[in-house]
């Protein structure tokens, strides 16, 4: 895993490689309960299942947009900047590998035709105007 924190310590950007997710047994969380945007890893056998259910409605309140990127098939560079817009660092992800945005700013670099990346984000998405504001406007 590697993570990347702005000048204060914040925890801003993680990145979990494909070959991170060998070493777990069963169920890894990637992310701190406290944070909107949740993933974890399965590392499960064949027959392997769990309870059907469904999730309780409940309300939320969250201020803010979480985002993670799964590489599937190619290769990009992902570029992390903190909440300032100042650059952090660039990573390489490859297929199986993903980041995950909880403070601050990204973009990235696709490196080979043909990429695929899988985009998830808390919701709901209110258009542009209300999510996101360009690092370069600020």
């Amino acid at each position: 895993m590697i993570e990347v924190h702005d000048e204060f310590g914040k925890l801003c950007h993680q990145v979990h490689e494909r070959k991170d997710f060998h070493e777990i047994d069963s169920r890894k969380d990637l992310a701190k309960p406290s944070e909107p945007l949740q993933c974890s890893a399965l590392n499960l056998n064949a027959g392997t299942t769990f309870r059907a259910h469904k999730h309780i409605t409940i309300q939320k309140t969250t201020t803010m947009t979480q985002e993670s990127w799964c590489v599937i098939r190619g290769k990009v560079t992902a570029h992390f900047y903190d909440e300032s817009g100042k650059h952090l660092r660039d990573v390489t992800l490859r297929p199986g590998d993903m980041s995950m945005t909880f403070y601050g700013g990204h973009t990235y670099t696709i490196e080979e035709d043909g990429t695929l990346v899988y985009e998830y984000k808390t919701g709901p998405y209110m258009g542009q105007l209300k999510d996101k504001v360009f690092l370069d406007e600020l």
